[in-house]
């Protein structure tokens, strides 16, 4: 069986979240959903997520898990949000204490414990997720970050930051502990699957020349078009590529306060001895 999947695109980060359902016992998961950020302000918000969760009480649909694909650095999680309001388990790659084990010294995170607990399942690659009838399986899919990972349910696979539309290209692997060589080889896995199935993308930015957003791609179009990893491109041509456009880029707008978020697995840090909730913002160290 092949999963229904909706999409819910948050514009001001360029985020899909995805409803992945069962239209045999109507579970579904959730897929890397955001939590409604104003930076200028500070203030959070639900609308977005209320939205996912308003969609699946439409369809009369359980919401069994929230699925990350990997540490986001351009959106906060709205993943404890739904925890909270549905029940759901959460799940991460189990390479998660990597980007923890990094980032806890940078923001002086205290009472991070950097060894995944934060979430309820760590998944190692070719682990399999129960949605309904439905299996997720998991594909670990590092180079955009080490701990990234794949979903594959039936005909569909969510990948996350690793791949964009073809006429944008690929993920970035300038990250702590991300290495082009290795999207290189998660990339070419992901187009080993049969050319009909379906690829959900994590964002989309509107490629040069074209002007609507679209997140939904196939493993043929991909391996045809793609202008940075269409077949015929070799590791070392990628590889060139891919770090010489690296070092051109700015750090996303939200990563400062989406790593301390999204390393708790949508949790805030601990409030102050006045009850509020601060994030920091480290000099020099990024």
């Amino acid at each position: 069986m092949n999963p229904t999947i909706q999409s819910f695109f948050h514009e001001p980060t360029f985020t899909v979240s995805y409803l992945v359902i069962d239209p045999d016992r109507r579970k579904a998961a959730i897929v890397d959903p955001v939590l409604d950020f104003d930076p200028k302000s500070g203030r959070t918000g639900h609308k977005t997520a209320d939205g996912i969760l308003a969609a699946a009480a439409v369809g009369g649909i359980e919401i069994t898990w929230i699925l990350e694909t990997h540490v986001h650095a351009d959106h906060l999680s709205a993943a404890a949000y739904l925890k909270e309001k549905t029940g759901a388990r959460t799940g991460i790659g189990a390479a998660v204490g990597d980007v923890q084990r990094h980032f806890k010294p940078v923001f002086n995170a205290s009472d991070l414990e950097p060894d995944g607990r934060q979430f309820d399942r760590l998944f190692a690659d070719g682990d399999r997720v129960p949605i309904g009838s439905l299996e997720a399986q998991v594909m670990h899919t590092p180079g955009h970050t080490p701990a990234c990972i794949s979903y594959l349910i039936g005909d569909a696979v969510i990948v996350g930051d690793t791949l964009f539309m073809p006429d944008y290209g690929t993920a970035r692997c300038d990250f702590p502990g991300g290495s082009a060589r290795q999207l290189y080889r998660s990339i070419r896995r992901l187009l080993a699957l049969p050319p009909a199935t379906r690829i959900f993308l994590c964002h989309d930015y509107k490629a040069p020349g074209r002007d609507h957003f679209v997140w939904e791609t196939t493993v043929a179009e991909q391996r045809a078009k793609n202008i940075h990893i269409h077949d015929g491109i070799d590791e070392a041509t990628f590889v060139a590529m891919r770090e010489g456009r690296d070092k051109t880029l700015d750090m996303p707008a939200l990563i400062i306060p989406s790593i301390q978020v999204n390393m708790r697995a949508g949790q805030m840090p601990a409030p102050d001895s006045n009850g509020t909730v601060y994030l920091r913002m480290p000099l020099n160290r990024l």
